[in-house]
């Protein structure tokens, strides 16, 4: 039986290289995969928790169908898929790996595995949450990084005005390259304005908005979206809550529909994330997690195998 690699996370937080034996015969509608790309994202962090413990780590998978289970139905060798959350199977840092067929969603052509990687999470999480805005809407963007700039391109593509919050004047001239109307800095301000209440805000950061400085320009029956993964509490003043009607949202990825939707609205609109890539080694992984702790990865690290 051919054996793969994988490589799974440990109680210090470092990756540990290890192998697995692909099935003799796959089983129902699994899908035998070549791994060429994986997506690392910040709620990759079980690599250090007791529940990641010898997991195989990731979960935005891009790789190429080389065997298919009896019950596959739409999948054959040769074509390109993605993966991302929720999926019950093995992680996607790996060169291989075994997948539900239900789970594996068809990379659109012209779009490269670097650039699809991140979408399986990043761009699926965004554009679930922009689901049901209208072009006279504005939006609001917290925070420019990995959920941020993918959202910035969603929502300009929706034709909403965007208005983008972040801390410093750093990702001002990105943003608005992006597609941002507006570009407001956040620390030290007394209070902010912008041109138009704001319609739906996607809080894409962990830290805790300055609500004081937010809700007073946010629109009566706005939404807001806390799409950042945190152990933490998410605390909002209450009033204004109640006198403007506003809603608190939910939200993890996209179900499988909406996932697909995204692929193709990605493509069409050569919506991309900016990525910096790292090897598919434990050296590699041990890197691109490091910087992402840190914070210093320019917006998305993807593995490349």
């Amino acid at each position: 039986m051919p054996s793969f690699t994988v490589f799974k996370g440990q109680q210090d937080g470092s990756p540990r290289k290890s192998t697995t034996t692909k099935p003799d015969q796959l089983s129902g509608d699994n899908v035998y995969l070549k791994v060429t790309a994986s997506g690392v994202c910040g709620t990759g962090k079980q690599i250090t928790s007791p529940v990641g413990q010898d997991m195989v780590l990731g979960h935005e998978g891009i790789g190429v169908v080389e065997a298919v289970g009896p019950d596959v139905k739409y999948l054959q060798a040769g074509d390109r898929v993605g993966w991302g959350l929720p999926h019950p199977g093995q992680g996607s840092f790996s060169t291989n790996g075994v997948w539900r067929e239900a789970f594996l969603h068809r990379i659109p052509d012209g779009m490269s595995d670097e650039i699809a990687a991140p979408l399986q999470c990043s761009g699926a999480t965004t554009f679930t949450a922009l689901q049901g805005v209208q072009p006279t809407d504005t939006v609001g963007i917290m925070g420019v990084g990995g959920l941020g700039h993918l959202a910035i391109q969603f929502a300009a593509k929706m034709e909403c005005r965007v208005v983008v919050f972040s801390g410093t004047e750093a990702k001002k001239e990105q943003s608005l390259a992006l597609g941002a109307h507006e570009f407001v800095a956040t620390r030290d301000a007394s209070s902010l304005s912008v041109t138009r209440p704001i319609n739906r805000l996607l809080v894409t950061t962990s830290a805790q908005p300055q609500w004081d400085l937010i809700l007073p320009f946010m629109a009566a029956r706005s939404a807001i979206y806390p799409l950042s993964v945190s152990s933490g509490d998410f605390a909002i003043p209450y009033m204004p809550l109640i006198e403007r009607g506003i809603n608190v949202q939910g939200s993890l990825v996209a179900p499988r529909h909406l996932h697909r939707q995204m692929l193709d609205f990605a493509a069409h609109h050569r919506i991309e994330p900016i990525v910096e890539k790292f090897p598919m080694s434990e050296e590699g992984i041990k890197t691109a997690l490091g910087k992402l702790e840190k914070g210093d990865v320019h917006y998305r690290a993807v593995l490349i195998i």
